[in-house]
């Protein structure tokens, strides 16, 4: 693989809850997501086999794992291991997080390809 260079504005966006977009960058073994939450968002109990860490870069998200909820501000952060069951909500003013998945997201990425083609 060789280097890459990205500016996040110039990434195309794709839905990942109502008011939750995501906009991906994908590794060989890893990838990053830049998730921009509108105020109030939401998204739903899940789980996944890839281990998750994420810094909340602007705002409130609150995780909520094992019915406890997680409120993290900016420059506070998370690791989840593969199928830990979580969801996630964000405050008034809405968020900025940072997510990073290894290994790669490949449902994430389809979504992304099916998103920038249309």
């Amino acid at each position: 693989m060789e280097a890459r260079f990205v500016r996040f504005d110039d990434v195309a966006p794709f839905e990942l809850a109502a008011g939750v977009t995501g906009r991906p960058l994908f590794g060989e073994g890893a990838m990053l997501n830049v998730i921009d939450f509108e105020p109030g968002a939401v998204v739903a109990l899940h789980s996944h086999p890839h281990e998750q860490l994420g810094i909340v870069l602007r705002g409130m998200q609150a995780l909520v794992v094992d019915g406890v909820s997680h409120e993290l501000g900016p420059m506070e952060g998370y690791v989840l291991p593969g199928d830990v069951e979580h969801s996630a909500y964000c405050g008034p003013e809405g968020a900025l997080v940072l997510d990073v998945f290894h290994p790669v997201r490949e449902d994430h990425r389809e979504r992304w390809e099916n998103a920038a083609g249309s």
